[in-house]
């Protein structure tokens, strides 16, 4: 085994909205962070991916995260963690660099909406024009109780508002929440922020292109959304404006991956010319190492 990404602090994952740990069976199905957590584990690092409410505030997927945290420090021992955050999850990573700071030594948000998506800004204010608010709660609810169900966890224990994710995630609510939780954040606009900050290293990564295998089923979906909305933000990778998702130092922001490339999905289909995203989280686990961390 390599010891190539062995971190001094294990790395805890933070999934975003719609997200799971892993759906299915170990023989038989899919993980949100396909294939990332195992190949950081052959090469030293130790890895966490948490479960947090697919569809939920970012305040309540917060606290659900640090309650995972502190968890992972009484299995392990460790005082500290390096925490990645994809998507909403960014927000979770951020809240838990927020509330519990001497516990975290480094920060990555993975296409993070960290000023919030035009997406969600403008699926809100259709749902509210049209009155389907509720509707809207109700059904992608239930979508969410699925999720915990075909990964055989009790939704009670991870309760959905659609709404309240909604409201998270568009550039208003994220406006609201980042008046609170401002560590890291753009300096100046589509900016870099500060690289460090109360003693936790800050980095940010994604990519910018919505299309990138035709043979990606869900493909299809970010073209989509890029058409009817993404795209009025500038470039993004068919949710996330590359703007939206600066936080701290940038490691790169013009991957060629869209939203589901930037964590190996669907089964690993990406560009063809394009980088690994694998390769990428093995990489940053090793620019911690050479940092102590």
């Amino acid at each position: 085994m390599s010891n190539y990404a062995k971190t001094q602090y294990p790395i805890v994952f933070a999934h975003g909205m719609v997200g799971f740990n892993r759906i299915g069976f170990d023989a038989l199905g899919m993980d949100y962070w396909y294939q990332i957590l195992p190949d950081l584990a052959r090469n030293g690092s130790t890895a966490f991916a948490t479960r947090i409410s697919p569809f939920n505030s970012s305040e309540i997927r917060g606290e659900q995260y640090v309650e995972q945290l502190k968890e992972v420090m009484a299995i392990t021992g460790a005082k500290k963690l390096n925490l990645i955050g994809h998507s909403h999850g960014a927000h979770s990573v951020r809240y838990a660099a927020g509330v519990i700071p001497q516990h975290v030594a480094s920060v990555m948000t993975v296409g993070g909406a960290n000023q919030g998506t035009i997406v969600a800004s403008d699926v809100m204010r259709l749902a509210n024009q049209t009155g389907t608010s509720e509707l809207l709660n109700t059904l992608i609810s239930s979508f969410g109780n699925v999720i915990m169900w075909a990964q055989g966890l009790d939704s009670q224990a991870f309760p959905h508002n659609t709404l309240a994710a909604g409201h998270s995630t568009s550039i208003e609510g994220t406006a609201e929440f980042n008046q609170r939780f401002k560590l890291g954040l753009s300096l100046s606009p589509c900016g870099e922020g500060k690289y460090t900050d109360q003693g936790i290293a800050l980095y940010s990564m994604t990519g910018n292109q919505p299309v990138t295998n035709p043979l990606d089923v869900s493909d299809a979906a970010m073209k989509a959304l890029d058409l009817l909305s993404a795209s009025k933000a500038g470039a993004n990778d068919g949710i996330v404006s590359v703007c939206s998702a600066k936080f701290g130092k940038t490691i790169r922001d013009d991957f060629p991956w869209n939203h589901l490339d930037e964590i190996n999905l669907l089964f690993g289909i990406k560009g063809t010319l394009a980088p690994d995203p694998v390769a990428a989280y093995r990489q940053h686990a090793n620019r911690l190492k050479l940092q102590g961390l």
